[in-house]
This record gives C-alpha cells, sequence and structure tokens, in this order.
C-alpha cells in the first residue's frame, strides 16, 4: 500500500526528506548540504596566472636565458623578427579595421547592384572592386560568403575573394614600403594578382558547379547589432592574422639563422626552384597579405620573381585560406578550387615577374 509520505513531493514537509531520505532535488550527489561542487585546480588557471608563473621562471632562471640571448645567432634572430613585427604590425591592424567596416556596414546589396549583370563581365568589376573596397583574406572569405547568399553570381564573388586581399591599396602601400628600391613590384604583383583573380573567376563560370559550394553563414556578423558585429570581426580577424603573421615573422627569421647560407643561395641561384619552393613556403606560413611583403623582403637571396611568386600566391592559398574555405564553402569546394589557384597563381606571377621585372 502507497502512504501519504511516499506520495508526497519530494523536498516539501511529509516528504521522503521528512521521514530520513535523501531528497537530490535539494542537495543533489556531489554537493551534500548544497555547497558547490569541489573545483580542481586547473579550473582555476587563467592568463593572469600563466603569466605570473612565466615572469617567476624569468626571474628564476634570468642568468641562463641572459646568457642564452648573448649568443650572436639569437641576436640576429631576434633582431629579424622584431623588425618585421614593427614593420607589420600598423598594416595589418589598419587592415583589420578596414576589413571589419567593409564587412559589417558596406550593405550586401551594394554588390548586386554595382556589378553588371552578365556574369562575364561581372568577374572582372569583383577583381577590380578590390581595389575599392579592400579587406584581408580572413575578411573576404565570409565576405564573398555574404555575396552569394545575397545573389552575386559566385563567379564574381571568388573572383573578388582572390583579389581584395591582393590589390588593396593597404597591401600595395606595404609592399612599396617593403620595397624601397624596387617600385615595380607595386605594379607586378597587382596585376599579376588581378588576372588569377579573373581567370579563376571566368574558369569557375566554364567549369564550376552549383552543388560544389554549400551556402555560407556567419551568425556572428548576421544575427547582432553592427557594432557587436564589428568588434567580432575585428576580434576574428586579429586572432587569425595576427598568430599567423608571429608564427610568419619567426620562421623567416629562423630561415635568415639556421638553413645555412650556401643552402638557400644553391636553392636561390635555380631559377625554377627557387619560384617553386616560395610558392610553398607561402602556403605553409600564412601570411596575413598586410604584411607579407615584410617577410619577403628579408628574403634578399632569392629573386624578385621569385619573391613575387611568395607574394601573388600567399594571399590566395595557404593553409588557413584552405581550411577557411572548406569551412564556410564545404570540403569539395576547397579540394578543387585551392590546387587549381595555387597553379594559376605560380604560373602568372613567374610570367609576371619575366616580364615586368
Amino acid at each position: 500500500m502507497t502512504t501519504d509520505t511516499d506520495r508526497a513531493v519530494p523536498g516539501e514537509p511529509g516528504g521522503r526528506a521528512a521521514a530520513g531520505g535523501v531528497d537530490d532535488s535539494v542537495h543533489p550527489p556531489g554537493a551534500a548540504g548544497g555547497e558547490p561542487p569541489r573545483r580542481w585546480l586547473g579550473d582555476r588557471i587563467g592568463s593572469v596566472e600563466v603569466l605570473a608563473a612565466l615572469l617567476i621562471i624569468l626571474i628564476i632562471f634570468r642568468e641562463p636565458i641572459a646568457a642564452t640571448l648573448d649568443d650572436p645567432r639569437i641576436q640576429t634572430w631576434t633582431t629579424v623578427f622584431v623588425s618585421i613585427m614593427v614593420q607589420a604590425v600598423p598594416f595589418l591592424a589598419f587592415g583589420v579595421l578596414l576589413s571589419a567596416v567593409i564587412a559589417v556596414f558596406v550593405p550586401r546589396s551594394f554588390w548586386a547592384k554595382a556589378l553588371p549583370r552578365h556574369p562575364a563581365l561581372a568577374v572582372p568589376a569583383a577583381s577590380a572592386a578590390g581595389v575599392v573596397l579592400p579587406g584581408c583574406e580572413c575578411g573576404s572569405v565570409p565576405i564573398a560568403g555574404s555575396l552569394i547568399r545575397r545573389g552575386v553570381t559566385p563567379a564574381a564573388a571568388l573572383a573578388f575573394l582572390l583579389a581584395a586581399p591582393a590589390v588593396n591599396p593597404i597591401v600595395l602601400t606595404a609592399t612599396a614600403v617593403a620595397f624601397p628600391n624596387n617600385p615595380e613590384m607595386v605594379l607586378a604583383r597587382g596585376v599579376a594578382s588581378l588576372i588569377v583573380a579573373m581567370i579563376m573567376g571566368w574558369l569557375w563560370l566554364r567549369l564550376g558547379r552549383t552543388e560544389w559550394i554549400r551556402m555560407p553563414r556567419r551568425p556572428e556578423l548576421d544575427d547582432t547589432s553592427r557594432g557587436r558585429a564589428f568588434w567580432a570581426a575585428v576580434r576574428h580577424d586579429v586572432t587569425h592574422a595576427g598568430g599567423f603573421l608571429v608564427l610568419g615573422a619567426m620562421a623567416a627569421a629562423s630561415i635568415n639563422v639556421l638553413v645555412p647560407e650556401r643552402w638557400l643561395q644553391t636553392l636561390a641561384d635555380n631559377a625554377w626552384l627557387s619560384i617553386l619552393a616560395l610558392a610553398l613556403l607561402a602556403v605553409l606560413l600564412s601570411l596575413c597579405s598586410e604584411a607579407d611583403a615584410f617577410v619577403a623582403a628579408s628574403l634578399s637571396q632569392f629573386s624578385l620573381t621569385s619573391r613575387l611568386v611568395f607574394l601573388v600566391v600567399g594571399p590566395m592559398v595557404d593553409l588557413k585560406l584552405i581550411s577557411m574555405q572548406a569551412g564556410v564553402f564545404g570540403r569539395r569546394f576547397a579540394l578543387r578550387f585551392a590546387p587549381t589557384t595555387f597553379v594559376v597563381a605560380l604560373l602568372v606571377a613567374a610570367g609576371a615577374g619575366a616580364v615586368l621585372l
């Protein structure tokens, strides 16, 4: 027989708790007496604790660290790394802010009205629009996705995706600053990048398939206020582009210090091998286009043509872009688009270098 006590609601007078039982609704398991569950030490470690631990380590081991930094190779590495960062960070910061402004405040309907209706004419128009409405490659991928969602032909959106990070005024100005004695590098980079963007757009018109693209969505730019969307875009691009810039500067400094000079010279003396080597290096380093010119300028052993290939390939095909394209448009798209872009960019940049440099 069921008693009134058994039928009473747990935790109320006359219920199981009053009869001496354990009421899980009031005292869940692991929280006896209503106290919060015990937190592990790892849950309390944050950035402040990590910084404090690093400072303590530096204080304890300051003498061995100082002796290590006295090594000439370490000093050379530090000099190269700091010089690249000091020159590149202002361009990176301005580029990220401008990219966020474009992604958030420029109406997407503007593109559908501004571009020609004929897809073949929309491709060069979208490529040239990168000069007027620039953005870094981290921002150009979601912007291209937004254009496709707003009805812009995919060929034009993809042409903008490739051109904007390479032909915008910030990137070309940074290239001029990095190569003060070779102004022709600015012209060669702009022309080669525009040609690659248009070729890839027309190739998509000819060979592309709609089912290869998964319609993209970026909720942090679509489902919130413009102010929050702007800072979300800035944080996203700074995290990605800034991190890769640090890695790229470290890699460039390491190449200058660790790789024997005769190895680099042997590689640089072979014209085609040096072009292929720097094209692959651009893919692996994954630098931001606002800063890659300063890394290229530091690779002075290589010819201007091979460094031009580095500057044309990098903003269009690198590891971060391939992963972003796969995440936004789908793996089927990235597996076809990225290798084709790499080949076209390498050939066009090598041809432009032979003619203009």
